[in-house]
């Protein structure tokens, strides 16, 4: 979504004083109270594919990927409940580490695929252990001589978005490409480590507090739920179970509307946002859409090179009638979420905790529907490519949640949604709506929001995706 605004008296992140255990920071704790919540740390179970072509050099790789280890503390991080609550606790560097390894060459090409995919799936399906760790579960599949995949799991407690994009991917490389070569490379040292985060912003929180409540105060009032049609009715309790449904905004469409964007003075995100509220309005005929959203709190530059769960979770609420024009919707969103933005330091537990008096236990809080944007991903060497969609997660925290990731090729994404309230079928003629009406959005964008067609297209884009991540590259 974009960075939480700065405090408004900024200072450096200091190491801390104290050793041993620390406190943790609101997004993990908000992880580890949900884990327990839900009996179940598997739903935030994450799994990630790195794809290699050309010769790998397998103790290269693992000794890339310890030297990640050792740098990034948050990599290294156990979870304890004491009697005062919670805490972490910074375990030593691996002095070694051997990659789980599968080879499939001996199976025909054709059940190479299928073979790597049950292997990862069954990895993402394993819980963490919290108290005893590692958060990271990696398994090197080699599909051919020249061409490898490093399937990861990884629990969100450890990561984020800006973790995976911009931190480990530029490293492992770099360590690979030094390694394989038998060279030494020394990364910069990392100003500061996760706990030093965890420390620092409970304080800027408590700072944040009086002035951020009061927006928020105003903002959740009367909150309304979000009523999507569902093919089942809605469980007593939410069961978390779920599955992914892949899409692709082609290049030629995401184009048209950054440009959009850049006209009326607003991210992709927010016109990524205004065309889901329109599709969301135009479905259930409410005309007060609430949705989630998540923002990143490296808001300062020790923090930009460091791995880590740095993501706070937040609310925009949009009014929206069929009467507008698209631009209208979209001046109305930007205002949103520049004032979610804007009062996105106070964590999203606090904001449960201090608004919602009393909790439906077959909804998430607040909202049901999670809209998140990752950060884009730089151009990588050659021969290297990244996807979080090989490997469906099997959970969904929300009803449905929408992800989406700008490439070359356009914006990819998906749709993970709750199976115990919806069909395959629904998601995917929820999917061909949405992404009919971003076309039209495109082409006019200054058409009333109940003028654009809302019909279903033809469903012939199932396997696109899959092309993105099959093909040579």
């Amino acid at each position: 979504m974009g960075k939480a605004a700065q405090d408004r008296k900024p200072s450096s992140i200091a190491r801390r004083v104290a050793s041993g255990p620390a406190p943790l920071s609101y997004g993990q704790q908000q992880i580890l109270i949900h884990s327990k919540v839900a009996g179940e740390t598997r739903i935030y179970n994450e799994p990630i594919t790195i794809h290699k072509r050309g010769p790998l050099d397998i103790a290269a790789l693992e000794r890339s990927f310890i030297e990640i280890i050792r740098r990034h503390e948050a990599w290294r991080t156990t979870f304890e409940w004491r009697d005062d609550g919670p805490v972490q606790i910074v375990q030593p560097p691996p002095a070694r580490f051997e990659m789980p390894f599968n080879d499939l060459r001996a199976l025909p090409a054709s059940k190479r695929e299928a073979e790597a995919t049950r292997l990862a799936t069954e990895d993402s399906y394993k819980s963490f252990d919290l108290e005893r760790g590692p958060m990271y579960r990696p398994r090197l599949v080699r599909f051919s001589d020249d061409e490898h995949r490093l399937y990861i799991t990884l629990c969100h407690i450890i990561f984020d978005g800006v973790s995976l994009y911009r931190v480990l991917l530029p490293e492992l490389m770099a360590l690979y490409e030094a390694y394989s070569r038998n060279e030494t490379l020394k990364l910069p040292d990392l100003p500061v480590q996760y706990s030093d985060f965890a420390v620092w912003h409970r304080e800027l929180v408590q700072r944040a507090m009086p002035r951020e409540l009061a927006y928020w105060k105003t903002v959740l009032k009367n909150l309304p739920e979000l009523n999507v049609k569902t093919d089942h009715p809605r469980p007593a309790t939410v069961d978390y179970k779920g599955e992914m449904e892949t899409l692709l905004i082609p290049r030629a469409v995401t184009d048209k509307l950054k440009a959009i964007s850049q006209e009326h003075g607003v991210t992709l995100f927010m016109t990524v946002v205004a065309a889901f509220v329109a599709m969301l309005h135009r479905d259930t005929g409410q005309e007060d859409i609430v949705v989630g959203s998540v923002t990143d709190l490296r808001t300062h530059t020790e923090l930009q090179g460091l791995m880590g769960f740095f993501l706070n979770t937040l609310v925009v609420r949009s009014q929206v009638s069929g009467d507008i024009p698209f631009t209208e919707l979209l001046a109305r969103v930007k205002k949103s979420t520049l004032g979610a933005l804007s009062n996105s330091t106070v964590p999203f537990e606090l904001l449960v905790r201090e608004f919602l008096k009393q909790r439906n236990a077959s909804r998430a809080p607040l909202f049901q529907v999670m809209i998140s944007v990752e950060p884009p991903l730089a151009p990588l060497k050659e021969g290297w490519a990244f996807t979080q969609m090989d490997v469906d997660p099997g959970y969904s925290k929300f009803d449905l949640t929408l992800e989406l990731d700008e490439r070359p090729e356009g914006l990819i994404g998906r749709f993970i949604y709750s199976t115990a309230l919806f069909e395959e079928s629904t998601i995917h003629g929820l999917k061909s709506r949405w992404l009919k009406l971003l076309a039209q959005i495109a082409d006019a964008p200054e058409k009333r929001v109940r003028d654009y067609d809302s019909s279903e297209r033809k469903p012939a884009e199932r396997k696109s995706i899959f092309s993105l991540f099959s093909r040579k590259r």
